[in-house]
């Protein structure tokens, strides 16, 4: 965070990641929509970005790369920022994000060290992104399943950051590659609090369940799963080995953001989100303690 004024700061992000649709441009437009996330989990609004682009020009065309960028440019008009150049550079394996810079309101800031025993915990976004990018690789995906993936990565965390902040949080994450686990356990430990997620309560994408019992899970899920299983305490009717558990570390493109509030400002924020499309909910507590989190 850069203090520039009064009430005023800049941030700033990078992402970038490789082609998980079949078209160019809402590749484009879900990176861009990715790159931006870590400004909205500040509490922060995008400004400007530039494109980072890694592309094979033996294999591909131009033209392909220009829808790429159109997708991006709709996104980002669309969520209120603009792009301004960008950097290419030949690669094997394409790639493309932005580099985001935002403002944010320094006495606003949303952080990984905020969250508060006794506050409420609210997921955006349903989970299941990687199970069904693995599937849509080896051809398994069902249409209906990919579009609504497709959907939620093209959702902007806009509206998640004004009801966050709306709600006085002050702890706040976006879930991306290390799954809500990993993610939760970052924001748990940094703010010195327990975390207890109420497994029944997170929201998951349709068929993606039977999509991961199918072994259609990605290598990133498992390896977040592995580092996180040593941080959980699991009870009542969860198994350690229930796929459900792997579907809470799945790693998540443009996922949702986690953010902790009081039980009553989280209940009210859920329903705003709920009203303008999101798939919402409040999926657990925050208690003393120093980083677990306990499966219920």
């Amino acid at each position: 965070m850069w203090r520039i004024g009064d009430g005023r700061a800049l941030v700033a992000t990078v992402d970038f990641i490789t082609p998980l649709v079949d078209d160019a441009r809402t590749w484009g437009a879900i990176a861009a929509t990715n790159a931006a996330s870590d400004v909205w989990a500040m509490g922060g609004r995008p400004l400007f970005a530039l494109n980072v682009v890694g592309w094979n020009t033996a294999e591909l065309p131009v033209a392909l790369l220009s829808q790429v960028l159109a997708g991006a440019a709709e996104a980002a008009a669309a969520g209120g920022w603009v792009t301004v150049g960008g950097h290419t550079v030949d690669d094997p394996q394409p790639k493309f994000g932005q580099a985001v810079i935002g403002e944010v309101d320094p006495a606003r800031l949303l952080t990984n060290r905020g969250l508060r025993a006794g506050d409420a915990l609210v997921l955006t976004k349903p989970l299941g992104i990687g199970v069904v990018t693995t599937a849509l690789k080896r051809g398994r995906a069902p249409d209906a399943v990919v579009a609504a993936a497709t959907d939620s990565m093209l959702r902007p965390n806009a509206e998640a950051a004004a009801a966050a902040l709306e709600a006085g949080a002050t702890g706040a994450t976006d879930v991306t590659g290390f799954g809500l686990l990993g993610h939760l356990h970052e924001l748990a430990e940094a703010s010195g609090v327990d975390a207890v997620v109420e497994v029944a309560a997170v929201p998951i994408l349709d068929g993606v369940g039977n999509l991961a019992v199918a072994g259609l899970v990605p290598g990133g899920t498992e390896r977040n799963l592995a580092w996180v299983r040593e941080r959980l305490d699991v009870a009542g009717p969860v198994r350690p080995d229930d796929v459900t558990v792997t579907l809470l570390a799945d790693a998540q493109t443009s996922g949702g953001l986690l953010f902790g509030a009081d039980p009553d400002a989280a209940s009210r924020a859920v329903d705003r989100l709920r009203a303008s499309g999101h798939d919402a909910a409040v999926v657990g507590r925050v208690e003393p303690g120093n980083g677990r989190i306990r499966l219920r």
